[in-house]
């Protein structure tokens, strides 16, 4: 009966670990969209800047107004968001394996102590 009831404890919080790991999961997934979206935003930006002649007046949105900025510290500015992204995105994908294999084995461990359970169960069902 103890050892019954202490399988059961250890699967609950077995089950609240794969939970909130499956929460991190799903929350590593909106900020990785999040950041792909701006990922091609900053490139379409960048292929536009490209094609602006050295002369272009070039301009950022700051809050509510408009500065006048110059074309290559427009293109450097671009290029380092992008290398920014990048790195961040490479860095969820590393978090994301990382999450994706601590819930596999928390998968694993939680049907151990499912068959665990079912085996003292029908033990018991014997006596």
């Amino acid at each position: 009966m103890a050892a019954l009831k202490e399988v059961q404890r250890d699967l609950e919080n077995k089950s609240n670990d794969l939970n909130k790991l499956q929460k991190d999961i799903a929350k590593n997934h909106q900020v990785r969209k999040k950041y792909t979206i701006q990922l091609g935003e900053n490139e379409l930006v960048l292929k536009e800047l490209d094609l602006l002649n050295e002369d272009a007046n070039v301009y950022k949105l700051i809050g509510p107004v408009l500065v006048k900025q110059d074309l290559a510290e427009a293109n450097a500015n671009v290029r380092k968001r992008i290398d920014y992204i990048s790195a961040e995105l490479k860095r969820l994908d590393s978090t994301l394996q990382h999450l994706e294999e601590k819930q596999n084995s928390r998968k694993e461990a939680i049907l151990e102590l499912q068959q665990r359970i079912h085996a003292l169960q029908a033990g018991k069902g014997k006596a």
